[in-house]
């Protein structure tokens, strides 16, 4: 099984940096605001959330979805040496300033190494491993994490390279032309009627989906980038293979025992029969 302990968040060996470092607005996913860099009112001196067992019914769906793709304990311990905005209030503002950064490292990290998985072409394969690389580097920097401009040229070119990548798996379908022409990338198909459907090798990168009945679809090698699935219903589904699956995705969406996801993701909590 592919080993992704260094991008799943580690509560114990962070420093709040989520509840901390980032805002949130009074909303579906929020029973309140709170501007960044104010401790939120569950965190606990030892940085564990008082409701953390009680989020979704206390209205904290947003907590309860986030993913850091184990940015707080990269800062944290690596970086910052396991010395806390608390243990040194003066390291607050580098320590905030640096957690989205961190995060979106991370994350293109997990992308990569989720697709070290897969058989690619010789020429993708290098590519896929020097950036890999390049962004272990600057998860590994120690003075520069807050500066944006390596942060977004990373973020360009693992994104192309993804595209790459995605069109040479899903190109490999031996029937391609199956998917309702309506599914497609970045499409609106928020509550969309898409049970038992086939949509394997479909492109639904940065689709809408929200609410939407997936409920036994099968999803084998479909690009699910940057998919909104808050809601969507997969129970039954098979997504075990889909490209580019986050926790977080998983987190926002609805399912039960019998959804089958990809095994270095967790189920989550609140899935029906779990």
């Amino acid at each position: 099984m592919l080993d992704l302990t260094d991008f799943t968040p580690d509560c114990s060996r962070c420093a709040g940096l989520c509840c901390t470092a980032l805002p949130f607005t009074a909303s579906v996913d929020f029973p309140e605001s709170k501007p960044a860099g104010t401790p939120c009112v569950n965190l606990q001196p030892d940085f564990r959330c008082v409701i953390h067992a009680e989020l979704r019914p206390r209205g904290w769906r947003g907590c309860a979805v986030f993913e850091c793709f184990g940015a707080g304990q990269q800062l944290t311990q690596h970086i910052f040496g396991g010395v806390t905005w608390r243990d040194n209030p003066a390291l607050a503002s580098a320590m905030f300033g640096a957690f989205e950064s961190m995060r979106a490292i991370q994350e293109v990290r997990y992308y990569l190494r989720v697709l070290l998985e897969h058989p690619l072409p010789r020429k993708l394969l290098e590519q896929v491993t020097a950036l890999d690389a390049t962004a272990e580097s600057l998860a590994e920097a120690s003075g520069d994490t807050t500066a944006s401009e390596p942060v977004e040229s990373l973020r360009t070119q693992v994104g192309l390279l993804l595209d790459r990548a995605s069109q040479h798996l899903r190109g490999q379908a031996p029937t391609p032309g199956t998917i309702p022409s309506r599914v497609r990338a970045h499409a609106d198909l928020a509550g969309a009627d898409l049970h038992g459907a086939t949509l394997d090798h479909a492109d639904l990168r940065g689709v809408l989906l929200i609410g939407a009945d997936l409920q036994h679809a099968t999803l084998h090698l479909t690009d699910l980038l940057g998919a909104d699935l808050r809601d969507t219903r997969l129970h039954g589904a098979d997504v075990r293979d889909a490209l580019f699956v986050t926790q977080s995705q998983l987190n926002a969406a609805q399912g039960d025992a019998s959804t089958t996801i990809p095994p270095h993701l967790r189920r989550p909590h609140h899935w029906e029969g779990d």
